[in-house]
């Protein structure tokens, strides 16, 4: 009688956007997956000719207030895929642990009995700030990085990083937020002249970055018309003299 392969589950953090950006072990894993289950950030696009046609590609990904396949759902797939016999890759943007609910994947994984890996991605938190010459720390400046869901509570904590000088907070899947956290941070006491950078489609050739500052920001982001995805970054460090020489910076092809 022929043994049932057993199955398994590979979080793969597909980095910031560009497939040059993922980890070589998430690239190898994709090629051997039977199952891949993308999110919409991730590389899968621009690396699906190199997917053998045979595997089963499952889209799960979630735009702002649409979310078609909920968490629940694609617990379950992962799941059941593995017990199937499958080798599943959970192809996700950024970081598996950085508010794309790795953690929760991983448990189910766990309690259904299923052998589950997590490989990293590089996190748009420090990349896309980098790409526009942003340093989230930089010595004589900023010490600490507080990293902020924006769709998320404004905690007590949030504002008090975004009142110190020497924190830098960056706002991820923010842009609707934004005139909320503003509001807040205003009404909490912090400066309104605190640096702002607002970095959209990070690391594609469609990047642009505004610079302002806390009291102007909203404004400028509603001229701008600007949209997710986009990465927004508090604190000294957005200043504009602290620029970093063009050529230190990668956006394009490697």
């Amino acid at each position: 009688m022929k043994r049932r392969r057993v199955g398994r589950v590979d979080l793969v953090g597909g980095g910031p956007g560009p497939a040059y950006l993922m980890t070589l072990r998430g690239y190898r894993l994709l090629q051997e997956a039977d199952v891949i289950v993308a999110d919409r950030l991730g590389p899968f696009d621009e690396l699906r000719a190199e997917i053998d046609p045979d595997v089963t590609v499952i889209d799960v990904g979630k735009r702002p207030g649409h979310h078609p396949v909920p968490q629940e759902e694609i617990n379950a797939l992962l799941v059941a895929h593995a017990k199937a016999g499958s080798r599943v890759v959970r192809l996700k943007g950024g970081d598996p642990f950085v508010f794309g609910r790795g953690g929760e994947e991983v448990i189910a994984c766990q309690v259904a009995g299923v052998p589950v890996s997590v490989t990293p991605g590089v996190s748009s938190v420090i990349s896309v700030p980098q790409a526009a010459g942003i340093p989230v720390t930089h010595r004589g400046v900023a010490s600490a990085l507080h990293v902020v869901n924006g769709q998320g509570e404004i905690t007590h904590s949030t504002l008090t990083s975004m009142a110190d000088p020497a924190v830098t907070t960056v706002v991820l899947m923010g842009v609707s937020a934004l005139p909320r956290i503003v509001s807040t941070a205003l009404d909490f006491g912090v400066d309104a002249a605190t640096p702002v950078a607002v970095v959209e489609n990070g690391l594609t050739d469609r990047q642009r970055t505004i610079r302002c500052t806390l009291g102007d920001v909203v404004r400028q982001a509603e001229d701008a018309r600007v949209t997710n995805p986009a990465v927004i970054v508090f604190g000294q460090v957005a200043r504009a003299d602290l620029l970093l020489p063009a050529d230190l910076i990668s956006t394009g092809t490697a």
